[in-house]
């Protein structure tokens, strides 16, 4: 059965407090080459039909309306993922 891939990230312009936590935390172990995080969800949708765009579409509007809160969230992807034999 095919999975969907959704992509949410927090706006860029706002403040991301788990991120920031964890740049911190990095800093701390002595990894300085990294100067940003950013923490978003990530949500895997199986259907039982193979995806055609209609049902990508569909997929899309839920991220929008359902998956992300689109005051401070931002759906930056929506992906068909690979089978187990294609990864």
């Amino acid at each position: 059965m095919p999975t969907i891939v959704v992509e949410v990230m927090p706006k860029a312009e706002l403040l991301d407090p788990q991120g920031k936590a964890v740049a911190g935390a990095l800093t701390r172990l002595g990894k300085t080459e990294f100067s940003d995080v950013r923490i978003g969800k990530r949500f895997e949708v199986t259907v039982d039909r193979p995806v055609d765009d209609a049902l990508l579409a569909e997929v899309r509007e839920l991220a929008v309306d359902m998956f992300s809160n689109s005051v401070i969230e931002d759906v930056v992807s929506v992906t068909v993922a690979p089978s187990a034999g294609e990864a």
